[in-house]
This record gives C-alpha cells, structure tokens and sequence, in this order.
C-alpha cells in the first residue's frame, strides 16, 4: 500500500474563514432544513451497485463528535471489520472550510488531503454543497461512494459477509420492514429533531418538535421495559441509530439544543439500556465525549457565540446497568 506523506491543515482560525454555516446547520435560515447528501452510491457484494465489497478497498472518514459518523464506527466493530474497511478521523471542530485533518486527530492516510473537501472536490469538481462526515472513499476508482449515512451503515451490515462476523446481524431480513419503520420514527422525532428544536426561532415549532421527542423517548421508555433491546434480544440497525442520540443527549442537547424537559438520566429503563450498549467494546471504544462536547459547543457559534465549553455533567456510564435479567 502507498505510505502518504502526513500533512495537516492550518489550525482553526475563524476570523480568516468565519464559522461553518450551511443552510439547516445553525445558520441564518430560521428553519432547520438538513442539506443533501448527494454521493449515494452503494457497494454491493456481487459487484452490480458498480461498488464490489472485497477488503482494502473502502476507507471512512468519520468525526468523533458527529453521530451519523458514530453509527458508521460502532457498525464498523460490531461485524468485526476493521481490517476490511479502513477508518480515519477529521478534526472535532470546523472553522469555514468544513472538516480538516490535524494533528490532533491525526492526516489523512489515504490521500493525504489536509481538508475533507479535497475528497468532494476530487469526486466533483467544484462541488458546492455540504461537505459531511460520514465519507465512504472508494480508493480503487479515487472518489466518494456515500455520503448518505443511512445507507452506508446498511451497506456495511449486509454486504461484507464475506469478511464479516456473520453471527452479528443487525438488519436480519425478517425484521426489516419493521427496523425500516422504527427507523424512520426515531430519524424524525429523535435523530433529526434535537437538530430542528436547537435551531428553530419558533416558539410553535419549538413547542411541537419537543413534544413529539419526549413522546417517543417516553414510548421507548415503556417499549424496554420488558426487553432488553428495541426488538428483543439483539442489537440491531435501530438500537445503533437510537444510541448515538441518546450518548449526546445530556452532554450536548439538554443544553445547548434545549431539549431539557426531561434528561436521560431520568428514564430508569432507557438510561439502563443507553448503559448496556455503552458497555460493549463497540460502542465504549467509538465514543469520546470530550469530542461530542467540543464539537457541539464549540462548534455551535449561532447558539454559543463564546464557544464555551461546559464542565459537566458528571454521568457515569460504567455503572451497572442491570439488564441482563431481560436475556432469556
């Protein structure tokens, strides 16, 4: 494999490339709109897709910080292919020019681009939109397969058996129309609404958006009682997508988003299972709260112009979560 020389990019410096802003991520617009992910290729195991899953080939650029990044790392451990699909990070915080590789987090091993935006550019030429982790790098043909993080994941869990640890199945065909509706519930009032009740200037909006988030939290609360994942006694597609919400709920969201009608912490049954999950290598080993909480408030300037860091809160994630007693 080709040895990329390191290089990094310049340090963060706002007053040269201002704040990152495009529309729907805490910019000026006063409705939350999430931008496009335009790259949606998909690698397939038998090649049709155009992208053919075999080992060495595919690379992730993720951010700690970012949950739909999270999702690609936890899923990434799980089915055990590490040394299948190779994995780099981006800095935690942004400035102007989008996501950038430094020293804290490490160069581009790969290409040796010091900004994430010479892997979109190298894609598309002068591409104007969003520049958004996760990246699935394609090294044989030198471009972006996905940036749509709903389908990389899934890609993933179903297309690398080959390779994979196929006694882990997190999208078991069975269950997978009803994954696909959990799915979409906990995307729009969970994932995606901490998000549009963060950054809406309407009181309504705020109001309904809140409303119909601590419903859903509220029905998981209830759902887990009795079992000790969303569909019973394995991890799913659906447990990974809910997680990485709940990780950056009291140490991003009930603060800076204001989603502060109730914590985590206060649901018995929820916490527990945010717990049991957390305890897992897989999910331990992907998550630094550190980076979730630099690069929210940090990152955030509408809603933390002084970047203010916060000290707490002091949760302990390593405490006995006591569902086990829910395994057959």
């Amino acid at each position: 494999m080709t040895t990329v020389t390191p290089q990094f990019a310049s340090p963060v410096d706002y007053e040269a490339y201002g704040v990152y802003g495009p529309k729907g991520m805490g910019g000026a617009d006063r409705t939350f709109v999430r931008p496009r992910y335009p790259f949606q290729g998909r690698v397939s195991a038998d090649g049709h897709t155009g992208f053919l899953a075999e080992p060495g080939r595919y690379h992730l650029y993720i951010a700690l910080g970012c949950p739909w990044a999270h999702r690609t790392a936890i899923v990434r451990r799980l089915k055990k292919l590490t040394d299948v699909v190779s994995l780099s990070l981006v800095d935690d915080v942004r400035d102007g020019r989008g996501w950038a590789f430094r020293a804290a987090r490490g160069p581009d091993p790969v290409n040796g681009f010091t900004l994430l935006r010479q892997a979109y550019e190298a894609t598309e030429p002068g591409y104007p939109g969003h520049i958004s982790v996760p990246v699935l790098w394609d090294r044989q043909t030198s471009r972006i397969v996905s940036n749509n993080f709903p389908d990389i994941t899934i890609d993933l869990e179903t297309q690398f058996d080959e390779w994979a640890d196929r006694g882990t199945d997190l999208y078991p065909v069975p269950l997978r129309p009803q994954i696909d509706e959990l799915n979409a519930l906990i995307y729009e009032t969970v994932n995606n609404a901490v998000y549009r009740i963060g950054n809406t200037t309407y009181q309504e909006e705020y109001d309904e958006l809140t409303g119909r988030l601590f419903a859903t939290l509220d029905e998981f609360e209830r759902r887990l009682a009795d079992r000790r994942f969303l569909f019973g006694d394995a991890i799913t597609e659906a447990d990974i997508r809910l997680w990485v919400t709940l990780a950056r709920f009291d140490a991003a969201y009930y603060g800076l988003f204001k989603v502060n009608l109730r914590r985590l912490t206060d649901y018995p049954n929820l916490w527990g299972y945010a717990r049991d999950l957390y305890q897992r290598p897989a999910f331990r080993e992907t998550t630094d709260f550190g980076a979730i909480k630099t690069a929210y408030y940090g990152g955030f300037a509408r809603l933390n112009p002084a970047r203010i860091i916060p000290a707490g809160p002091d949760i302990d994630w390593e405490a006995p979560h006591g569902r086990a007693r829910l395994a057959p």
